[in-house]
């Protein structure tokens, strides 16, 4: 399989394109080896588990005036239910606030210039369970027709138009349904990008510059984001939703679950498509990727491995309840900040006077996050 790094040119972008749709065709049949093994890793529902987590922020070395902002989940599905929110701190005002365009809930906490060492502690209590689509039965509620509009828009980064709708028009050329579509966009994404670890945090999602310099390496920000934009580009709804793993996989795989301990670089973002028969179905090509590139110590790059084709197969219609969703928002503006709009809202966010604080460094912003289960 062919792993790009940087081609830049219009002959290397259609190369690109050609050898990524090639190794489709060879990776759509896994091994029989792979095929035994595909009972490894199957979510199904097994009802619902309860958890609180606590993110506690206390700003070292505060100058001046400082902001917090906090993601507060705003979902409650079928497989998400927030329950609860409650905080302390030191803070001059401590409220409840939200983006008016996208609806993401944000804790703002305003501390004075004396405060001496700016501290809040936000807990949330949540329950999740297993998500599992039924590919023999159809969605029964009808979706919102203007919603389902408002998620093949583009956003700032998650582009649809220009060379992400014409990868996205040769990846489905052909498909007969909007589920072959996807999951031929699922595959393809797949075998043409690859995890990268040196990352900061969970990328940026620039989907327009992965496929024009054809560097279609990140994390979960920038691969599912491009499953996103792809889909969206061919008329499919599709979002991505970002929220943090808490606690350890129950399939084995260490790569999939979070230390509930220290949730520090936990976060993740997940997918999910619309389909017409179906109604929103769960995605995540992102940890296909980092199952293939981090689960061992070396670099798996056959999507039929034994080890990847459980999740491959899984992941297209199913996701663990191991892990919390704060809100499918992009270009998030928090209320009083001197920065611009957010990407994406899933990470602390604070600014003093000497400048906002890095988001993706908790131990010099710094700040905390756990989680344990509990009874519900």
């Amino acid at each position: 399989m062919h792993y790009p790094t940087s081609p830049t040119s219009p002959t290397s972008r259609r190369d690109l394109i050609k050898t990524a749709s090639a190794a489709l065709i060879l990776a759509r049949a896994p091994s029989a080896h792979a095929q035994e093994a595909t009972r490894r890793f199957e979510p199904r529902p097994e009802g619902w588990r309860t958890f609180e987590v606590t993110t506690t922020v206390q700003l070292r070395e505060s100058k001046g005036k400082a902001v917090v902002w906090l993601p507060v989940p705003s979902i409650n599905t079928a497989w998400q239910r927030t329950q609860d929110s409650s905080w302390s701190g030191n803070g001059s005002d401590m409220h409840l606030a939200a983006d008016g365009d996208t609806g993401a809930r944000i804790l703002v906490a305003t501390f004075d210039a004396a405060t001496a060492q700016p501290t809040i502690v936000l807990t949330h209590r949540v329950q999740t369970q297993n998500r599992f689509v039924d590919w023999s039965q159809r969605a029964t509620a009808p979706a919102d027709p203007a919603d389902l509009r408002r998620w093949i828009q583009p956003s700032a980064l998650i582009t649809t138009d220009g060379i992400v709708r014409k990868v996205a028009t040769q990846i489905v050329a052909g498909a007969r349904s909007d589920r072959e579509k996807v999951q031929r966009i699922y595959d393809w994404v797949i075998v043409s990008t690859y995890r990268e670890p040196k990352v900061r945090g969970c990328g940026v999602g620039d989907i327009k510059t992965m496929l024009e310099t054809g560097n279609l390496s990140g994390k979960c920000a920038d691969i599912n984001a491009l499953f996103v934009g792809l889909c969206r580009a061919v008329g499919v709804p599709a979002r991505d939703i970002y929220g943090i793993r808490l606690v350890p996989s129950a399939f084995g795989y260490r790569e999939l679950g979070g230390n509930p301990a220290s949730l520090k670089g936990a976060q993740h973002c997940r997918a999910e498509v619309y389909l017409k028969a179906h109604g929103w179905v769960a995605m995540d090509p992102a940890d296909v990727t980092k199952v293939m590139r981090q689960e061992t110590p070396e670099w798996i790059k056959d999507a039929g491995h034994p080890l990847v084709a459980p999740v491959r197969k899984a992941l297209f219609g199913s996701w663990e309840g191991n892990w919390m969703a704060y809100n499918s928002a992009s270009n998030v503006i928090l209320p009083g900040a001197t920065q611009g709009k957010l990407a994406f809202f899933m990470y602390p966010q604070a600014q003093t006077d000497a400048g906002a604080r890095d988001p993706y460094d908790p131990d010099s912003f710094s700040y905390q996050i756990t989680a344990r289960e509990v009874s519900s």
